[in-house]
C-alpha cells in the first residue's frame, strides 16, 4: 500500500512539471483537488436534493432567476467575444494550431478567457439547485448532471495544462450557445405574456446537436495530420463531443418525434443540457 502511495504522488509530482508556470497562482489552480471536491459536494447535493425538498413547498425564485439568467447571458457573450479576440478570430488556424505559451498579451489574453470558462462551470451548477429548489427534479436528467458535473473537472487539465490552442475550439462553440440559451431562459423568467417570443426553443436542440458535430469533426482532424498539441485532450475531446451528440440526439427524436397527441402534453419546454425546462 505505501508502495502504491508513493508512486501515485511521483507520477502526480511528474505530471506536475508538465503545467503551465502563468496559472499556478490563479484561483482554483494550484492543484486539483478544489475543483474535484466541489464537483463531488454537487453529485452529493443532486443525490439529496429531492429528499430535502420532499416535505417543503417549491421556491418561488423568479426575481432571482432573472438575475442569474441575464448575467449569464453578459458572462456567456463576454466569454465568446474573448475566444474570438484572443484568438480564434484573430489569427488561430482552425486546423493545427497549437497552445501559446509565451507571456505576450495575446496568449495571457487567451489564458485568461479559458480560466474564466473553467469557472463559469461552476457558476452554472447554479442551474441544478434552482432546479431542485423549485422541486423540477424531472429536469435533473442524468445528462444534465452528467454535463454540469463533468466539465468544470475537465477544464482545470485544460488550463493547468494547455489554456490556448487547438482544444478551445468547443469552448468557443459552448459559450455562444450558452448566451442563446440563457437569452432563452432570461425571456422565460419574465412570465407568460413572453411566450410568443420564445418561438425558436426547438431549434436551440438542434444548435446543440450541431455544436457537438462541429467538435467531433474539429477533433478528428488531428488523427490524420501532424501537430504540436496533445492528443490526450483531443481524444478527450473527441469522445466527449460523440457522447453528448448521441445523448442529445436521442433526447431530441424522444422530445420532438413522439406522437402529436404527446407533443402537445410536453409543448413547453426547452433542452437545457438535455432537459426540457418550463419557463415558469
Amino acid at each position: 500500500m505505501a508502495n502504491i502511495f508513493t508512486n501515485a504522488v511521483k507520477m502526480y509530482d511528474e505530471l506536475m512539471t508538465k503545467a503551465d508556470s502563468r496559472v499556478e497562482g490563479w484561483a482554483l489552480m494550484s492543484s486539483p483537488w478544489p475543483s474535484i471536491l466541489i464537483c463531488v459536494a454537487y453529485f452529493i447535493f443532486v443525490r439529496m436534493g429531492p429528499t430535502f425538498m420532499a416535505n417543503r413547498k417549491p421556491m418561488d425564485l423568479k426575481n432571482l432567476l432573472l438575475v442569474y439568467n441575464f448575467s449569464m447571458v453578459i458572462l456567456s457573450g463576454y466569454i465568446f467575444v474573448e475566444f474570438l479576440l484572443s484568438g480564434w478570430g484573430n489569427g488561430y488556424s482552425y486546423g493545427c494550431q497549437p497552445v501559446d505559451y509565451s507571456n505576450s498579451p495575446k496568449a495571457m489574453r487567451m489564458a485568461r478567457v479559458c480560466w474564466l470558462f473553467y469557472f463559469s462551470k461552476f457558476i452554472e451548477l447554479l442551474d441544478t439547485v434552482f432546479f431542485l429548489l423549485r422541486k423540477k427534479f424531472n429536469q435533473v436528467s442524468f445528462l444534465h448532471v452528467f454535463h454540469h458535473g463533468v466539465m468544470p473537472f475537465s477544464w482545470w487539465f485544460g488550463v493547468k495544462f494547455a489554456p490556448g490552442g487547438f482544444g478551445t475550439f468547443h469552448a468557443l462553440l459552448n459559450s455562444f450557445i450558452h448566451f442563446l440559451m440563457y437569452t432563452y431562459y432570461g425571456v422565460a423568467a419574465l412570465g407568460p405574456e413572453f411566450q410568443k417570443y420564445l418561438w425558436w426553443k426547438k431549434y436551440m436542440t438542434k444548435l446543440q446537436i450541431t455544436q457537438f458535430i462541429c467538435v467531433a469533426l474539429h477533433a478528428s482532424q488531428l488523427l490524420f495530420i501532424d501537430c504540436n498539441y496533445s492528443m490526450i485532450f483531443v481524444y478527450w475531446i473527441g469522445a466527449y463531443a460523440v457522447i453528448f451528440l448521441v445523448l442529445f440526439a436521442d433526447f431530441y427524436a424522444k422530445a420532438y418525434k413522439k406522437p402529436q397527441h404527446l407533443k402537445d402534453h410536453n409543448a413547453n419546454g426547452v433542452v437545457k443540457n438535455g432537459v426540457k425546462s418550463k419557463s415558469s
